[in-house]
């Protein structure tokens, strides 16, 4: 069924070489009578493992394409299986995409696994699928018995692998390779290589070191600034239903603290509140809601992961600087910032009457800032007439669009902007598709509603306590896409 089996590195060197038939390629030597004797003589060729005969015929030293030979002895090499694969497949000039290569009446049924080739060869007419079902077998057994299929972890295995073969393969025919039967008659367990990330943990946890803080570092004085920032994406009708509402967000630190210093971090996550039941009225009435439930979140590698999965508590060693403690997303109960009314009435083909009314959904003690509102146009606008109760409005006619703008809105206000557009008239029947409002603010709290519980400090060995860091905390919602349909 298989001649014979090879596993290559990216270089082609072989790695693990199994023949089981003698029909797929060796080196031989010929001794010839003399000179004018019939003689095979190889020519080489990079696409073929065939041998090219000429004939020394007599009379004519030197016929068109013949070789010049010793007369006693012909040397005749056959390129074996090992050096037609490496030349026709691995280091072929144009990428090889079939997984059967057919060189010279001989087939190789290849697979890739990172770094690595499985290649098996065979000179019979065979079941493809029931080859590539052994090699993906095969690979399946390397896997459960020493993990990832790499040059290290073969080299690391190489006698393993050769027992799995003696088991697996007889006489080229697959018999068992099923990893629970094989387990119960090799028992040798597999060398595992480890990842970096598994070595630098290792070394962090026997060393001390921590590769993103260095030692030794002091300030006068010990800061830490958090700032939350969240962004706030919707797609609401004109009716203001919303359709569709998340909000991004990230935790940034900025941290000048002396020596190696424990942080602990909290913020109002569901979960910890309904663990610990600290959803009081005060903490309520302050953040506006009791608690948000985060839907996924992403941590810096300082953040011990452990502590978070049985704790839910962030605690960490900060690195030095500006760095990013954690992404997070939310899309349950989102304070929706502003609240966009369109009202759009066409009068005849030729004139269209656009009111927008924008209402602010905050504190009223609290100020947005860089408030932009977009208003599409039609491509056949003539001319635009604007009144706007605040900000400055003005009708861009290379983005087809009314920007409105406002430096500064209080919340729980609104405000309104009123525009007649005239069109030119156009033969084309088909409506105006009205692409949504859109809206671009800044707003000084977190849309999602997370607040930061507390911001602790510890650092025994330089005798600084939390009380002695001055914290700063900050919140800023910017919007996302947010836009209302017209």
């Amino acid at each position: 069924m298989i001649g014979g089996l090879f596993i290559y590195n990216h270089k082609g060197e072989v790695l693990i070489s199994r023949v089981y038939r003698d029909d797929i390629g060796t080196a031989n030597t010929l001794h010839c009578g003399d000179s004018e004797s019939r003689c095979k003589t190889p020519i080489l060729k990079q696409s073929s493992l065939e041998v090219t005969c000429n004939w020394k015929a007599s009379g004519d030293p030197n016929p068109p394409g013949a070789l010049s030979l010793p007369s006693k002895v012909c040397r005749v090499w056959r390129r074996n299986a090992v050096d037609a694969f490496r030349v026709n497949v691995i280091h072929a000039r144009q990428q090889v995409r079939s997984p059967v290569t057919n060189i010279a009446r001989t087939s190789f049924f290849h697979v890739k696994r990172s770094n690595i080739w499985l290649a098996a060869v065979t000179k019979q007419n065979v079941n493809a699928a029931m080859v590539f079902e052994f090699l993906y077998k095969m690979c399946d057994v390397m896997t459960a018995y020493f993990g990832k299929i790499s040059e290290e972890n073969i080299k690391n295995n190489f006698v393993l692998i050769y027992e799995l073969l003696d088991e697996i393969l007889d006489f080229g025919y697959p018999q068992n390779s099923e990893t629970g039967a094989l387990k119960t008659f090799i028992t040798q367990q597999g060398i595992k290589s480890q990842t970096k990330e598994e070595q630098s943990q290792i070394t962090s946890q026997v060393t001390g070191q921590i590769g993103w803080r260095r030692e030794g570092i002091k300030y006068r004085r010990n800061e830490l600034f958090l700032d939350v920032l969240e962004s706030v994406n919707l797609l609401m009708s004109p009716q203001g239903q919303v359709l569709s509402a998340h909000v991004s967000g990230r935790v940034v630190m900025k941290s000048y603290l002396s020596g190696m210093p424990e942080c602990k971090f909290g913020m109002n996550d569901k979960i910890v509140i309904e663990k610990q039941g600290k959803g009081t009225a005060d903490e309520t009435g302050k953040s506006g809601k009791q608690s948000i439930a985060i839907d996924d979140c992403t941590f810096h590698q300082c953040v011990r992961l452990s502590k978070f999965d049985s704790e839910r508590s962030i605690s960490f060693i900060p690195p030095d600087g500006e760095f990013e403690l954690m992404r997070y997303r939310t899309t349950k109960d989102i304070i929706l910032p502003f609240r966009v009314i369109p009202l759009v009435r066409e009068v005849g083909r030729t004139k269209l009457e656009v009111k927008v009314v924008i209402k602010s959904n905050f504190k009223p003690s609290l100020l947005a800032q860089k408030i932009e509102v977009r208003i599409p146009t039609p491509l056949n606008t003539s001319g635009v007439q604007v009144i706007c109760m605040k900000g400055k409005a003005k009708y861009k006619a290379s983005e087809n669009a009314i920007v409105w703008k406002i430096k500064r809105m209080a919340g729980m206000k609104e405000s309104q902007i009123s525009a007649e557009i005239e069109l030119l008239p156009t033969n084309d029947k088909k409506k105006w598709a009205r692409p949504p409002i859109s809206m671009n603010f800044e707003v000084p709290f977190a849309p999602s509603g997370l607040k930061v519980r507390y911001l602790k400090v510890f650092e025994p060995k330089l005798n600084y306590s939390d009380h002695d860091v001055i914290k700063w905390v900050r919140y800023i919602g910017r919007s996302g896409i947010y836009e209302t349909r017209c």
